[in-house]
């Protein structure tokens, strides 16, 4: 059982969900200080520092870890990273309007789960969906194999 755990998280997937966590908790990590700091009016605004911060360390971690790109040719840089950023741009306009219209049209901010209140919640099923979506643009369209 051990060993297919150790085995399960040095796989591309393992590894994906790892280095997928650290990005959403660099996310949430910049999102709440933020929030914190200036307040939900700004919840679009916080969200896209979080999104750049979190997306950086996702190339990085996804290049060289999860997918193995080892081709740091200027081409292939060029090319992966319009489509890496391409694909979390279309990603990230999905979490927006999941966002916009949380705070902005349900105020959802106004509802509370165990003390946690409706945007976060919202943050976190959007991120469920974000991920998925990430996974799927990564391993077909970005770091594809030849």
């Amino acid at each position: 059982m051990k060993n297919k755990l150790i085995n399960f998280l040095k796989s591309e997937t393992g590894l994906y969900l790892i280095f997928g966590t650290l990005t959403t908790l660099i996310n949430y990590i910049v999102f709440l200080i933020l929030s914190l700091i200036l307040g939900y009016k700004y919840v679009l605004v916080i969200n896209t520092v979080s999104f750049v911060a979190a997306v950086i360390f996702a190339y990085i971690t996804n290049k060289i870890y999860v997918f193995h790109s080892k081709d740091w040719s200027s081409i292939v840089l060029f090319k992966e990273i319009v489509f890496f950023f391409s694909a979390r741009v279309f990603s990230y306009f999905v979490e927006q309007i999941g966002l916009y219209l949380s705070a902005e049209v349900w105020h959802l901010e106004n509802y509370k789960v165990l003390f946690v209140d409706g945007i976060i919640i919202s943050k976190l099923f959007l991120s469920f969906l974000v991920i998925v979506l990430n996974w799927i643009f990564s391993k077909f369209f970005v770091f594809k194999k030849k």
